[in-house]
């Protein structure tokens, strides 16, 4: 029986494509524009990433990297180049299926944590707490009803793509949670 999964041909090709260096300049602007964004919208998040203004996090999942410095507003900037990190976070999954099915089962992918535990610390508080509000960034551009039926068909499209993928035999995005609800049914 074959047991590869049927979307083996997208990791290939994601470990092999290497886009053009100004790409992954403006991808990696684009990431702190957002990631700016999301803190803005909760000033928790700020006050504590203020207490550690100055330290540097390297980001590294397969390809991708990218050093983040904390900025005295408590938010984000890339930091300088050849800047010594204080805490190295690694995605040790490389696959992308790995880290989707991850986050279809509401679960961060494994990380490999190196370096300050305090920073390590306020970082892992931000991934539990910090959420992006796209129903009200979407409201102010549509207003209130439309955002939230669109907000609305957004989650039940992710909960139906959740449920499709998990419903397929052999599927890799199969939990324990989701044997144990079919073995109670």
């Amino acid at each position: 029986m074959n047991n590869t999964s049927p979307f083996s041909f997208l990791e290939s090709i994601a470990t092999r494509f290497q886009p053009p260096a100004w790409v992954v300049d403006e991808g990696q602007q684009r990431l702190v524009l957002f990631l700016n964004h999301v803190l803005l919208q909760e000033k928790q998040a700020q006050d504590r990433l203020l207490r550690q203004k100055g330290r540097v996090v390297h980001l590294r999942w397969g390809l991708f990297a990218i050093d983040l410095i904390v900025t005295p507003a408590g938010l984000a900037d890339r930091a300088p180049a050849f800047s010594k990190p204080d805490l190295v976070l690694s995605v040790a999954a490389e696959s992308p299926l790995v880290v989707v099915q991850s986050a279809l089962a509401g679960k961060a992918p494994p990380v490999k944590i190196e370096g300050d535990v305090q920073l390590a610390a306020e970082i892992g508080w931000l991934a539990e707490n910090l959420r992006w509000d796209f129903e009200e960034d979407l409201s102010r551009i549509l207003g209130d009803v439309p955002a939230h039926a669109l907000a609305d068909a957004a989650r039940r499209g992710m909960a139906g793509l959740k449920q499709f993928l998990n419903a397929a035999p052999g599927s890799p995005f199969k939990t324990a949670d989701d044997t144990a609800v079919k073995a109670a049914a």
